[in-house]
């Protein structure tokens, strides 16, 4: 098995712009993902987010599906969606998950109750207010690797009305991974700009890398945000 791929890291918080621009586009040029740190997500709402998102994906399915997805936004269950359509497999992905879209039409998401669910949707919507915060941070040092002015896609429009979605995604553990062609999330490129990647620690994200597309396991690092350009699973 091929070793881990270990992937650069970038500090978000360095004062040093120039030089994390340039680190930044590297790493997009080497491999198209990197490990974010210092992203100004507090461990205690990550923490708490985790909780909340195991507590809704250990709810019975009759009470997930009362969810499902409107809109771009809500529950999908367990073999709903396939990413890699070119697969045979007769069904999807074996994942679960749930969508949260801009906080600006709130009244299209789809929320637990608080009666059920006590502080779930507050902890979601502080959770991507945070995060928007970050992939803020980050384009406008992508805008800098990019050689372009750091407030280039602020002055473009780009981020007046983000289209950010928040997607928590739970692959169950005990499906069965003997159906060929079957993965937890199979073999995709993201769309939008970019996307960051918060992980329990866990390791499984795999990344297409080389001009030969070989497929590596990424090395995990806790604490940290991956993002992600190029094509994984």
């Amino acid at each position: 098995m091929p070793e881990a791929l270990q992937l650069p890291v970038i500090d978000l918080s360095s004062d040093d712009r120039l030089s994390t621009a340039k680190s930044i586009r590297q790493a997009c040029l080497d491999l198209g993902f990197f490990y974010l740190v210092n992203h100004g997500v507090e461990e205690e709402l990550i923490k708490k987010v985790f909780e909340h998102s195991k507590k809704f994906f250990t709810l019975p399915v009759e009470e997930k599906v009362k969810f499902g997805v409107k809109n771009h936004r809500g529950y999908t269950g367990l073999y709903d969606e396939k990413l890699d359509t070119s697969l045979n497999a007769a069904i999807g992905d074996a994942k679960e998950s749930f969508y949260i879209g801009t906080l600006a039409e709130n009244h299209l998401n789809q929320w637990p109750s608080e009666e059920d669910m006590p502080s779930w949707r507050s902890t979601m919507e502080a959770y991507y207010e945070k995060v928007l915060c970050a992939g803020v941070k980050l384009i406008s040092l992508i805008a800098l690797a990019l050689n372009l002015d750091e407030d280039f896609f602020q002055k473009s429009g780009a981020l007046s009305e983000p289209m950010a979605f928040l997607r928590l995604i739970h692959y169950p553990g005990d499906v069965d991974s003997s159906r060929e062609g079957v993965y937890g999330a199979s073999a995709h490129s993201d769309y939008g700009m970019v996307t960051l990647l918060l992980t329990d620690g866990v390791p499984g994200l795999q990344a297409l890398t080389g001009l030969q597309g070989n497929i590596r396991a990424t090395e995990s690092l806790g604490g940290c945000a991956k993002h992600k350009w190029g094509i994984h699973r």
